[in-house]
């Protein structure tokens, strides 16, 4: 792939863990320490990214993958200052891995990542084929965990897959809704503990770094019901300020 944007793919094992809210607000934390940011919505099959955003475009990734627009065309401005190139509606045929969506997802990362300096890639929940295959055109993973035992669980099976069958010896964790301070280390220290004794007999070492822990927080809920972003509405709350830091971590 050519040189550009730092690219991230922004993943989790179960749906509603609130991942596409992470990537939203993540994009707009960097945006607004003057980066050039784009989202690519890559769940193909329940594409929410719209409605977390309210936007209603007339162009998309569908549009883009049947030659009905160009790439320039599908890309629209996000509230927060951040590009978008949404999935939409209709990509039903597009949930499964073809080598037509192979070629085409690959081909729009390679154009999209010399003109910004991040591309968050907003996978779908869990391991098929094609979140797999979208996890796999980043340099880099996050994976979005709540404290619930369930998505704990999902999150535990798919970071072993990407250890086992991408060879990912690093993977970024952001654990979402959490009841307390701290709760996100202790999380990630004992997912770290299981998967060292399951990855570490296969000859290989690897890291899972707690890289944000966002507060359970009443202002996220008034937030996504009036589907703005966070960090507009309350950059105050508890919630905002973990997203910063989870921005000012990756920036270094």
């Amino acid at each position: 792939m050519s040189s550009g944007a730092k690219t991230i793919a922004i993943t989790s094992g179960k749906g509603g863990v609130g991942k596409t809210f992470v990537t939203a607000n993540l994009a707009c934390a960097l945006a607004s320490r003057g980066q050039r940011v784009l989202v690519l919505d890559a769940d193909l099959g329940l594409a929410n990214l719209d409605v977390v955003l309210n936007l209603h475009p007339k162009l998309t990734l569908h549009d883009v993958f049947t030659d009905k627009c160009s790439l320039d065309q599908a890309i629209a401005p996000a509230p927060g200052g951040f590009s978008v190139l949404l999935a939409g509606s209709g990509m039903v045929e597009y949930s499964r891995l073809t080598p037509e969506v192979r070629d085409k997802m690959l081909r729009i990362v390679d154009q999209v990542r010399p003109r910004y300096d991040w591309v968050l890639i907003d996978t779908g929940a869990g391991i098929s084929d094609v979140v797999l295959y979208a996890v796999s055109l980043a340099t880099e993973v996050l994976v979005v965990a709540t404290p619930e035992p369930t998505s704990l669980t999902d999150a535990y099976a798919t970071i072993k897959v990407l250890a086992t069958q991408q060879a990912r010896r690093n993977v970024g964790l952001v654990v979402n809704q959490a009841n307390r301070q701290g709760e996100g280390r202790t999380i990630c220290t004992q997912l770290q503990t299981v998967l060292a004794r399951f990855v570490e007999p296969t000859g290989h070492s690897f890291r899972l770094e707690l890289m944000g822990e966002v507060r359970n927080d009443v202002a996220v809920r008034q937030a996504v019901l009036r589907r703005q972003l966070l960090l507009e509405l309350s950059p105050g709350s508890d919630a905002a300020q973990g997203l910063k830091a989870l921005a000012n971590r990756l920036i270094g």
